[in-house]
């Protein structure tokens, strides 16, 4: 074979010249991405080069050496950086490759028709050469590709967090600082995020296994549903959603497939709003402990208890001076008390319906909160006291769904009488 090459290369090396003028011009004509990515010139060279490159990988392979594959590398990186289908490169390597064969047949026929049973071997040889240099290009441009895309999404979780965590820190309730809008604006733009428009921000409760939560592409599948940008992060993952003219409600139908708990911000009109968003759909998530399940709170439906999770210190204050007697009874009967007034809190106050809720008389509802009202000395038909009573059990929930291993604190002794002048300990049995 390399004998036969020799005798032919002056021949062969203007066909192949040919070669690559006609490909440049059929490539450029069928394929607009070519063609809007280089110019003729360059095109022509690259194609020419290419097909030299065969012609010596094909010496190299009759001497028993291996095939340079570095020049195909470096253009499988160098075209997936610039975009162009990785189907393109290869249709123009496969042509180019039938095109060597047919120059070579040409040139050895010129040169001596009788030779061509000798160059047929070469054929074999030539397929493999081309196998060698377009898996080399496949190889290079995919992790080109890959890496490329790392960067994106690394730029991506970057954009995010400008707007996510915009003001964060001590003066994170007042409004950003002009650099920090312009910041935001900026991110939001290079994101494809309107001026303005209807944002709002999901916050999900971490796996314990550490598995993201969130769809991995970012986007809903559903042309109907909000667009949504997943940030994941250590702690939990977020998302940045495009509501557009989707009601706030429809987030929570977004996020049922998921089956985590989540906490999702108020609706706000501007991406430079979207770290409030962010700070109050967190606070919204902590209004949602554990023991309740799979849920998604929305804060707007949970102020109250939004309150208490944004005042630690007073939030323990009032788990004490509210429900503090209650807190000291042994495990069963706190657990009694305070579900049967979780449960006629979310009854709106009717026995009947928490006794049905609860699988018990009426009756039985109805001792287990008088008791409850001995014990902390508020009553339950005062509006205030009530909204007292409802907060501190919040309080409780909380507490609980933070710390779920540890047990109440004992209560404060200033407490261990309710302002009625209750014992803090009843002396009837719990019903």
């Amino acid at each position: 074979m390399e004998r036969i090459i020799e005798e032919i290369r002056e021949d062969l090396s203007r066909r192949i010249a040919v070669a690559a003028d006609r490909l440049t011009d059929r490539t450029l004509a069928e394929d607009p991405a070519y063609a809007a990515l280089l110019g003729r010139a360059e095109l022509r060279e690259r194609i020419h080069h290419s097909l030299r490159q065969a012609v010596e990988g094909l010496l190299r392979s009759s001497r028993g050496l291996p095939v340079e594959l570095a020049d195909a590398r470096a253009v499988g990186a160098l075209r997936a950086e610039q975009g162009l289908p990785l189907t393109s490169l290869l249709r123009t390597y496969r042509r180019g490759g039938r095109l060597l064969w047919q120059s070579l047949t040409e040139a050895v026929t010129a040169h001596d028709r009788a030779a061509l049973p000798r160059l047929l071997p070469g054929a074999t040889a030539l397929w493999d050469v081309l196998d060698q240099m377009t898996d080399a290009v496949t190889e290079s441009y995919r992790r080109a590709e890959a890496a490329h895309g790392e960067r994106d999404r690394e730029h991506r979780a970057a954009l995010l967090d400008v707007l996510l965590d915009g003001g964060v820190g001590p003066s994170a309730a007042a409004p950003l600082a002009p650099a920090e809008v312009s910041a935001a604006e900026a991110a939001a733009a290079r994101l494809g995020l309107p001026e303005r428009g209807r944002f709002t921000v999901v916050v999900l409760a971490a796996d314990p296994s550490g598995a993201p939560v969130a769809p991995v592409a970012g986007e809903p599948g559903a042309a109907s549903a909000p667009r949504v940008l997943w940030r994941v992060r250590a702690d939990g993952e977020i998302g940045l959603v495009e509501l557009g003219h989707h009601p706030l409600e429809s987030v929570r139908e977004l996020l049922a497939p998921l089956g985590v708990r989540a906490g999702v911000g108020p609706v706000v009109a501007a991406p430079t709003e979207v770290a409030r968003a962010h700070r109050l759909a967190a606070l919204a998530l902590r209004t949602a402990p554990e023991s309740e399940g799979p849920r998604t709170a929305l804060l707007d439906e949970r102020l109250p208890a939004a309150l208490v999770a944004a005042q630690a210190e007073l939030a323990g204050r009032l788990r004490q001076v509210v429900l503090g007697p209650v807190l000291a009874l042994p495990a069963q009967d706190r657990r009694t008390l305070l579900t049967t007034l979780g449960t006629w809190l979310a009854c709106r106050g009717s026995t009947t319906d928490a006794a049905q809720r609860l699988y018990c008389h009426r009756n039985t509802v109805s001792n287990r909160l008088r008791r409850l009202e001995q014990l902390t000395g508020r009553s339950l038909s005062d509006p205030g006291q009530v909204v007292e009573l409802a907060l501190a059990h919040a309080a409780v929930l909380q507490r609980v769904g933070a710390e779920p291993a540890t047990r109440p604190a004992a209560p404060d002794p200033r407490a261990s009488r309710t302002p009625g002048g209750t014992a803090r300990r009843s002396p009837r049995r719990p019903v």
